[in-house]
């Protein structure tokens, strides 16, 4: 396991900010996964995780160019 791997938000993978890509690369999982857990936390926590996803694309910086 990589000890230095950090959380970006995706560049290549992203529909509106790239939190839901980024956190699929980080985890190594499919991003289609990541968000439709995302759009079900949306739906039954009354708009919470809208609220998240707005604070986690301002927290977690853009991925830095290679």
């Amino acid at each position: 396991m990589d000890l230095n791997r950090r959380l970006y938000r995706s560049n290549s993978d992203k529909m509106l900010c790239g939190v839901c890509g980024g956190i699929a690369e980080y985890f190594d999982v499919d991003p289609t996964l990541i968000r439709l857990l995302w759009a079900a936390a949306c739906m039954f926590s009354c708009g919470t995780g809208l609220l998240a996803y707005l604070v986690a694309a301002v927290i977690i910086p853009v991925r830095p160019e290679r």
